[in-house]
């Protein structure tokens, strides 16, 4: 655990703690599941307890933005990092090497089905979870702080 890093990267189950692991280790790169896929490592700040949580997450770069969906794998509710964001919108974002503090900042209703085009004709399973559930799913744009 190092200072660039911030802690506890606890990834909610031995699962995400392996991929935030692998990805430290290999700056971005992972295999299993996310082989291949635009990855990024989202540390979020606890809406109850204020510590710090650390997600990897598949990201979609759009036109310059990071976007990251709030899908949940379908779920009926949002995700807990996606709930700790909307109360806290200071996050930090791990892509490759670079680590950088940035502001989560809802995407407007109207981009929703173009950006979701664009996600499911890089990553058709998006489609396969979208339809799992019957909420909005939130978009998130990524903005770099400063």
């Amino acid at each position: 655990m190092t200072a660039a890093h911030p802690q506890p990267a606890d990834g909610g189950n031995d699962y995400n703690r392996k991929v935030i692991t692998e990805f430290r280790a290999a700056e971005g790169v992972v295999g299993g599941d996310f082989a291949g896929k635009t990855l990024l490592l989202l540390t979020t700040r606890g809406r109850r307890s204020g510590e710090s949580r650390t997600t990897p997450l598949v990201y979609l770069k759009d036109d310059g933005r990071v976007i990251v969906f709030a899908l949940n794998g379908g779920a009926p509710a949002d995700p807990a990092w996606y709930r700790n964001l909307a109360a806290i919108p200071e996050v930090t974002v791990e892509l490759g090497a670079d680590t950088f503090a940035a502001r989560a900042v809802p995407l407007d209703a109207a981009e929703h089905e173009a950006v979701w085009a664009r996600q499911i004709a890089v990553e058709p399973l998006f489609a396969e979870f979208r339809a799992r559930t019957t909420r909005v799913v939130p978009l998130v744009e990524l903005r770099p702080a400063g």
